[in-house]
């Protein structure tokens, strides 16, 4: 059986030979349509269409079927697109009026553009079931190339504005070897070339606009073609008020709850300050995690947060300050009440009185003699030239008076107004601060 086999396999290759069977690249005459055969005999496909006449026009049109993902600490996007390209070529004008389907796997018998994605940092060609590529001619010469690819392209960010950003980004086709006396590249019919944005669906963006151009990329080797497709995405901010914005400004809030503590609850108050620090400081970090730690980036969120912590952080300090004025209080009446003493010791030079079983009018009258005598010896003190006693009288006291104006001036008459002035400036100064910066970053 095997030998029979082998028998007929020659039989069939000296008759393949007999004939003449030409090759094309891994095809033969006996693998190709009849019309394709005769397309390809004298066809070169090293040779691009209207060589040594003139440029090739080449008409491109894009299906954005997704975008799978935004990525802003890589600053690029990933998206997969139909990518389709026309050009006619004088080589494959055949006869009729209908148009050849061609197996994607006959590429390799044409002349294709050499169209590639500068900005790409990965990209691939589907391959499954076959290779997604589409071929197919036209009879006056026309052929149409389709691809289907995945690529992962760079997009430059400004993040200033994060996460009420609007950002554009590029999607550029250029050739690779061909400059503008060999290729052309237009887009077929204008923005209507570009399909799928329209009713394209992200997570955390919507499509705003979009518009394509043409360009051209210099290089050193030359001028090159280029197409350009511009689309501008808007973040949606209502994710980040729910999971940010809001618990940041609750926080806030709560750090006030400590203004209508009474001061004597240390415990407390320091209780609550604390932890809305920490908590603060926690939810900035958690912030920080999906964005690039880049310093040239100060992000719209980070200032939110430097507001809510300083706020919060704020009211601690408020509490500190009541807290200590209280205490200096209590303390400086100490020292007042001290300096009384003091005084009217100085004044009766030191001497003690000693209180005897009178009548209440003798001891007033005394009183009265005792207090006229020690003016009295204060104005002559005043009066005499001594250096001496004008140490002991005025001298003295003048430096009492001096004491005591400057603890007067350092002491708060109440310290409960401080709470009470909180309550007010707190919740006043963070409503215009908000209104600031909301209409900031979202009017400007």
């Amino acid at each position: 059986m095997q030998i029979k086999l082998l028998t007929v396999l020659t039989i069939c290759l000296v008759f393949n030979k007999s004939h003449g069977s030409h090759h094309y690249g891994e095809w033969n005459d006996s693998q190709l349509l009849p019309t394709i055969q005769k397309l390809m005999k004298g066809y070169n496909r090293y040779l691009r269409p209207n060589f040594n006449e003139g440029p090739v026009e080449i008409g491109m049109s894009l299906d954005i079927a997704s975008i799978d993902a935004i990525s802003e600490i890589n600053m690029d996007y990933t998206a997969t697109i139909f990518l389709r390209q026309r050009w006619r070529d004088s080589r494959l004008v055949f006869p009729g009026n209908e148009s050849l389907s061609l197996d994607g796997r006959l590429v390799s018998l044409l002349w294709i553009p050499d169209t590639f994605i500068p900005d790409s940092k990965r990209s691939f060609l589907h391959d499954v079931t076959v290779e997604n590529r589409l071929i197919r001619i036209f009879s006056n010469g026309t052929v149409l190339y389709a691809l289907r690819i995945t690529a992962t392209i760079a997009c430059n960010m400004d993040l200033t504005k994060y996460p009420m950003d609007r950002q554009v980004c590029l999607l550029q086709l250029e050739s690779w070897g061909y400059n503008l006396q060999d290729v052309v590249f237009y887009w077929t019919r204008g923005n209507d070339s570009v399909k799928g944005l329209d009713t394209l669906r992200l997570a955390q963006y919507s499509v705003e606009s979009y518009h394509t151009s043409v360009s051209k990329a210099v290089y050193e080797t030359g001028m090159y073609p280029k197409l350009v497709l511009h689309f501008s995405l808007r973040r949606n901010v209502l994710f980040f008020i729910l999971e940010t914005y809001v618990p940041s400004t609750l926080l806030v809030v709560l750090s006030w709850v400590s203004f209508w503590i009474s001061q004597s609850s240390v415990p407390a108050r320091t209780c609550i300050g604390v932890t809305t620090v920490l908590t603060m400081t926690t939810l900035m970090m958690g912030a920080r995690t999906s964005l690039p730690n880049a310093n040239c980036f100060i992000k719209a969120i980070d200032v939110y947060l430097g507001i809510c912590f300083t706020f919060i952080f704020g009211a601690l300090l408020e509490y500190a300050c009541a807290h200590f004025c209280t205490m200096q209080h209590k303390s400086i009446g100490d020292v007042q009440r001290e300096l009384l003493k003091e005084l009217d010791e100085s004044n009766g030079n030191g001497s003690i009185q000693l209180v005897h079983p009178t009548s209440p009018k003798k001891v007033q009258r005394e009183e009265s003699a005792q207090q006229e005598t020690n003016d009295q010896s204060v104005t002559c003190e005043g009066e005499e030239s001594t250096e001496k006693k004008r140490g002991q009288g005025c001298g003295l006291s003048s430096v009492k008076e001096v004491s005591r104006r400057a603890v007067s001036l350092l002491s708060v008459e109440n310290p409960h107004h401080i709470d009470r002035h909180a309550r007010v400036l707190f919740p006043m100064a963070f409503l215009m601060v908000n209104i600031l910066y909301w209409l900031y970053y979202l009017f400007i």
